[in-house]
């Protein structure tokens, strides 16, 4: 297998009984020897008997041990041998992201091969076509995100009335992302004496209603209840000025440890820290919410190859997502809770592996940040970007900083407070941790107390009250207040402003027209006086248009004229 090759499951080195001493068919146990797989992982051998019986099973166990295989193997044995009708799946996982799909049908395809089953997936993202074609075609395991699984079931392209396995993978991160409604939903329409299984790296919140609701009497396995005890894990905090030092911080971080998973809060962050490393010339891909599938599985093929040589993405790639010879994970903006920070932390230092964990903060968030690690289970040093010694490589941050101090009471940086516990508009007073150094400096980069001016040293400002205003010269009072106080005007000072009216004019009477020259016919011209049509002088013809039927000058008719304006008349 190349060395930046997706692994199809991670495990540790081998302990207990072998696969075949499980009981596996054969030609699974064959498959599993091609990937030089031949012994379970302690939640591997614990689940597998117990999914081989058909018992539910309620699994937990840290991230990167296992859990595919776990349930995916009893799931093979008991669906070979056999067919399913078309639009008829026997076996469903659901998992929450697209990602996740993607690495547990690579993990459990070649052994569905080697089992003569067909494994298909179905996620959002994608065309319907290819999934309706597939599922038209029998497919036997379905592994599929809730939302493109539902509504394939509305529109009547996937059944579910012989589903004799239902798995939910990675159930706490389904119901955070606010899957439960359609979790619960997709559970009511599988047969009620169906096999249930699920798998988590926790078990909390509303897995609680999943587990009281759906699993019959099921066998609880509870692995490393420690999450964030992984022995091969350095955990580290790196404290620093502000955004530009974060950035300058995660470019050094970087650059001395090539393979690296960068992780942000929002997806815009992600895409503008991936352009400012590539601008200071590393190969960088992004991978969020916001990128199609497509896009998605292009940019973490690139890194999985190694022609990236780091990803930056929000917590979409903290799940289920194993790249092998991951080094170092970053936490650029730190999570908000210890149970994101393990699934995080633990794309590095798997399968026995060792890694390292760097969470960039600022003086101000470093209290938060040690109570969340503490929470997590995890313990960490503290480095200052401005002595941490050069490159910043894992041998470096495990020989150099100090140990985490220990949280202020009541500080975090958080709002002050006013009367009645509201926030006020006062600067920030939590405990935040500056940081010292040598020489007794902090990270406050206004300058030492006694050297900063005071308010009482500010220049004047001018004015301090409305008193203070210059007075001005007309007094106010004397202007009118409204319209009543105007002076009242008289008609009589408007003057004469109206037309003589048409009964003012002088009247005409009939003897003013008599006094007209009387006009008869008899002082008309007789028609004989008048000019003869031939004595008439001839009229010019130049630039004026000639009519239809016209002489020209040349004594010919003007025909095409003449034949026009027949035409329009209909004369013949």
């Amino acid at each position: 297998m190349p060395d930046h090759a997706l692994a199809t499951e991670a495990t540790p080195e081998p302990t207990g009984p072998s696969f075949a001493e499980l009981g596996l068919d054969k030609r699974v146990v064959a498959a599993l020897a091609q990937q030089g797989i031949t012994h379970p992982t302690p939640v591997q051998a614990a689940v597998v008997p117990d999914g081989l019986a058909g018992r539910d099973v309620l699994g937990r166990a840290q991230t990167g041990s296992g859990k595919t295989l776990a349930f995916g193997l009893p799931i093979l044995a008991r669906l070979a041998g056999s067919k399913s009708r078309p639009k008829q799946p026997r076996a469903l996982i659901i998992v929450p992201t697209r990602e996740l799909a993607t690495q547990v049908r690579r993990s459990l395809e070649p052994l569905a091969f080697a089992s003569r089953l067909k494994l298909t997936t179905v996620y959002g993202g994608t065309a319907y076509d290819r999934q309706i074609k597939q599922l038209r075609a029998g497919a036997d395991i379905v592994v599929a995100t809730p939302g493109r699984l539902q509504d394939l079931m509305d529109k009547g392209h996937c059944l579910t009335d012989d589903v004799e396995v239902t798995v939910l993978d990675e159930a706490d991160h389904l119901c955070d992302l606010g899957f439960y409604p359609a979790v619960d939903e997709l559970l009511n329409q599988t047969p009620a004496g169906s096999q249930r299984m699920l798998l988590s790296a926790t078990l909390d919140g509303d897995v609680d209603k999943l587990v009281r609701t759906h699993l019959r009497n099921p066998q609880l396995h509870e692995l490393d209840p420690n999450a964030g005890a992984v022995t091969t894990m350095g955990h580290h905090v790196m404290v620093v000025g502000g955004f530009r030092d974060k950035v300058a911080a995660a470019t050094a971080l970087v650059e001395a440890n090539p393979r690296s998973i960068i992780f942000t809060r929002t997806r815009e962050g992600a895409t503008e820290l991936c352009d400012a490393l590539g601008e200071g010339g590393i190969e960088a891909v992004d991978l969020h919410g916001n990128l199609s599938q497509r896009v998605r599985e292009r940019n973490l093929h690139k890194f999985s190859t190694g022609k990236a040589q780091v990803v930056v993405a929000t917590d979409v790639a903290a799940r289920g997502i194993h790249v092998d010879n991951v080094g170092l994970v970053v936490h650029f903006d730190a999570p908000t809770d210890a149970k994101a920070y393990l699934h995080r932390s633990g794309r590095t230092a798997r399968a026995g592996e060792s890694g390292t964990v760097v969470t960039i903060t600022t003086p101000r968030q470093v209290d938060e940040v040690t109570r969340l690690q503490s929470r997590a289970g995890v313990e960490t040093r503290h480095h200052d970007i401005r002595t941490t010694p050069r490159p910043i490589t894992a041998d470096t941050l495990a020989t150099s900083g100090q140990a985490a101090p220990a949280p202020r009471k009541g500080g975090g940086g958080g709002p002050r407070r006013g009367p009645g516990g509201r926030p006020s508009s006062g600067r920030p007073t939590g405990g935040g941790y500056r940081g010292r150094r040598e020489g007794g400096s902090s990270y406050d980069r206004r300058g030492p107390r006694e050297e900063r001016t005071s308010y009482g040293d500010r220049p004047d400002r001018g004015f301090k009250g409305r008193d203070d205003r210059p007075a001005r010269t007309w007094d106010r009072d004397e202007r009118p207040r409204s319209r009543d106080d105007r002076p009242a005007r008289a008609w009589e000072d408007r003057g004469d402003r109206s037309r003589p009216r048409r009964d003012d004019r002088p009247a005409r009477t009939w003897e003013d027209r008599q006094d007209r020259p009387a006009r008869s016919r008899d002082d008309r011209p007789a028609r004989d006086d008048r000019p003869a049509r031939d004595d008439r002088a001839p009229r010019s013809t130049e630039g004026r248009r000639q009519r239809p039927g016209a002489t020209r000058a040349d004594g010919s008719k003007n025909r095409w004229s003449a034949d026009k304006k027949r035409q329009a008349t209909g004369r013949r």
